[in-house]
């Protein structure tokens, strides 16, 4: 079988860790919150009304506004794309997958800041948790594991020895 793009990388083995199975674990994971992110962009932006009614709380962070459920729409849904990209285009995985990872983070954050400030209670983190802070966790274990999965193949890429590369430059 042809491997050139890189999408059936082999596996390393690693101690105490059904690597494959990990690997299948990640990549689904992956695959589940990118269309379940990427599915909410689209709804948003095609009934923007009917989403700031059925998703709890949105209705109690102001009055409805649909150029900003819009707004916020395109990002649901390019980082829903960025994660079933990195899903599928290992080397690309790291950037598709920590980029987006970012915003779900920090997004994550704000909402815990709101609490600390005391715009809203604490009673709203088991509400928000699913839908915010859930997506920046897997994000976040996502990226790391991409990341470490990456380290080797990009040190067995690299041409130059540190020896070489010293008389290069």
């Amino acid at each position: 079988m042809n491997n050139e793009s890189g999408l059936l990388r082999p596996l390393a083995p690693a101690e105490g860790l059904n690597r494959p199975l990990f690997h299948r674990i990640a990549i689904g994971l992956a695959v589940v919150l990118g269309v379940a992110l990427l599915v909410n962009g689209v709804v948003m932006l095609m009934v923007p009304f009917a989403w700031y009614k059925a998703v709890p709380g949105v209705m109690e962070t102001g009055p409805f506004n649909q150029h900003l459920v819009r707004d916020i729409a395109l990002l649901y849904a390019l980082i829903g794309g960025a994660l079933i990209t990195g899903a599928v285009r290992p080397v690309y995985r790291v950037a598709c997958w920590g980029t987006p990872t970012l915003w779900l983070t920090g997004h994550a954050i704000f909402h815990f800041w709101e609490i600390a400030v005391g715009i809203c209670g604490p009673a709203v983190i088991p509400r928000d948790f699913p839908a915010v802070t859930m997506p920046a966790l897997i994000g976040l274990g996502l990226t790391l594991w991409a990341w470490r999965e990456q380290r080797p193949a990009v040190r067995h890429r690299c041409p130059a020895s540190p020896k070489r590369a010293s008389r290069i430059l």
